[in-house]
């Protein structure tokens, strides 16, 4: 491995040439610079249209956030100075901080924050909650704003300081009030990086340059909380699909960072001196199986229930990790050791009862379309396994292959299969995503008109979905999210692959990373 970066990485120094950069681009410059592989290329640069983690990382780079969460899992303000809470608990008062501006020079006001709000609140599933209790959202002068509710509302600050996707990032006005289904037409936020798209290379190479504006908060960074500071002058994102040419340039120095290696390269790493190994997010990660609920013939919910008793999370963690000190197998929707954790209502293997469920529904014979991405090493693994599971009940399988990007993209596709449609998916979510009801969606209820890509419609989850967000007794709210991961296994929402933790891998030359529910690049340091 000792040997050099071999033909993959002069490989990807050819495509980044023929793109428009050249070898000297990414040779070491006179500013200091951050190269980093992520575990994806950047295609889709609007982190409110997906949820996509690639699409959040990017928002974290260049947006900032009324407020954020901290390490102990309390919401703290970040854009926002101060706010007030009126007695009856309807109206929340917020002022924004003194300095505020965009990159583009103009200051961030009261309108921006608004558009940016109503624009998330379409999206994301914590977002329409709060948009469902909300009377008004309005200006009182250019850096204060009102938000009156309909009825007293327990997750005002918690949506708002949502952590992970889709995260309510502020954007100027203009470019909040882009429709909600389409991407961004410009890459402009306040946050602590600039989005240099002179040299945005889709799919292969983002650079940011420090955003020497920024006015950071003075509180100690924690969790996406705090103080942002930015202490390198650049940060480029290379994307290098295969890994082990990554894991080679990081142990040669020409690389410092690699988002999520394989755990199958943790050990080469740890033997490799100074190659530093971070768990930035001990909270953890969870797969997830999402069906189709459109197409058939997942839009029966007998077959659902059959494909949910064919799977074993244990399959899925052999395959996906492989390493017992990385795995957290976990029935609980809503996340192990935490107050909603519960296995109430979770399937078990049941061959017999599965293929019996699957004559019941209707079955066809009809090929069912799962798309597995190639480049996205932590979910590669998973369609295999799902695959091989279904087959074993006499489900005929097409494992479709793409990239990660290509797959984002087409899952948002309603259209039959057929048309270019789909059945089958997986994706992993980092845990802060899926803690509650509200907060999951994959639990989402809504179907075709606000739902989830798959598309589950259930009004019963729904309303319990409702009680949660409304009680303030910790205790009901714990009733209430076993209820509905009852409900969701029944009905067949989603199975969940396991839960695991999945370390980055940095060179000795950085310093100062810091533990979040996504990686971020403010605090660090390159010698």
């Amino acid at each position: 491995m000792r040997k050099g970066l071999g033909y993959g990485w002069s490989a990807a120094l050819a495509l980044l040439a023929a793109a428009g950069g050249t070898e000297a681009a990414l040779a070491q410059a006179k500013p200091v610079t951050i190269r980093a592989v992520m575990h994806s290329g950047l295609r889709i640069t609007d982190p409110i249209i997906t949820t996509a983690y690639i699409a959040r990382n990017h928002g974290y780079m260049i947006y900032d956030t009324l407020f954020s969460t901290d390490a102990s899992f309390k919401v703290q303000p970040q854009m926002v100075q101060d706010y007030k809470v009126s007695d009856d608990t309807l109206t929340y008062t917020f002022t924004l901080r003194d300095g505020l501006k965009f990159h583009d020079g103009a200051p961030v006001t009261s309108e921006d924050c608004i558009a940016s709000i109503r624009r998330w609140g379409q999206r994301d599933g914590m977002g329409q909650k709060l948009m469902q209790y909300t009377a008004s959202l309005d200006a009182v002068d250019d850096r204060t704003f009102k938000l009156v509710l309909k009825q007293p509302y327990g997750l005002v600050l918690s949506s708002l300081g949502k952590p992970s996707s889709n995260v309510p990032f502020m954007m100027p006005r203009r470019i909040a009030e882009t429709p909600a289904d389409r991407n961004v037409p410009e890459e402009i936020g306040s946050g602590p990086f600039r989005f240099v798209k002179a040299e945005f290379q889709p799919g292969l190479k983002v650079v940011y340059e420090k955003n020497a504006d920024y006015v950071p908060r003075k509180e100690p960074p924690s969790w996406t909380s705090g103080a942002k500071v930015v202490k390198v002058d650049r940060v480029e994102w290379i994307n290098i699909p295969d890994y082990q040419t990554a894991v080679n340039a990081l142990i040669n120095g020409e690389i410092d960072y690699v988002e999520q290696p394989p755990h199958d390269f943790l050990a080469v790493l740890k033997r490799s001196p100074g190659i530093q190994i971070f768990d930035y997010n001990p909270l953890g990660m969870s797969g997830m199986l999402r069906m189709n609920w459109l197409n058939p013939p997942f839009d029966n919910e007998k077959v659902r229930e059959a494909a949910l008793l064919a799977l074993n999370q244990t399959d899925y963690l052999d395959a996906q990790i492989g390493d017992p000190d990385y795995e957290v197998p976990c029935l609980a929707l809503f996340v192990c050791k935490t107050p909603n954790a519960t296995e109430a209502g979770a399937p078990k293997l049941d061959l017999a009862r599965a293929k019996q469920l699957l004559k019941e529904g209707g079955y066809d014979g009809k090929p069912i379309v799962m798309m597995q991405p190639t480049d996205l090493a932590i979910v590669a693994p998973l369609g295999p396994v799902a695959a091989q599971a279904l087959r074993k009940i006499g489900m005929v399988i097409d494992l479709q292959s793409m990239d990660w990007q290509t797959l984002v993209g087409r899952r948002a596709k309603q259209d039959p299969v057929a048309q270019g449609g789909w059945n089958i998916f997986h994706t992993t979510w980092v845990n802060a995503d899926m803690m509650n009801p509200v907060a999951n969606v994959g639990v989402n209820g809504k179907g075709k008109v606000g739902g989830w890509f798959g598309w589950a419609k259930d009004e019963e989850v729904e309303r319990m979905r409702d009680a949660y967000a409304l009680e303030t007794d910790p205790a009901k709210q714990t009733e209430i999210a076993k209820a509905v991961q009852e409900r969701a296994y029944k009905i067949g929402m989603y199975y969940p692959t396991g839960q695991y933790r999945s370390p980055l891998a940095a060179s000795p030359k950085l310093s100062g990373m810091l533990e979040a529910p996504a990686p971020v690049f403010w605090n660090i340091e390159k010698k």
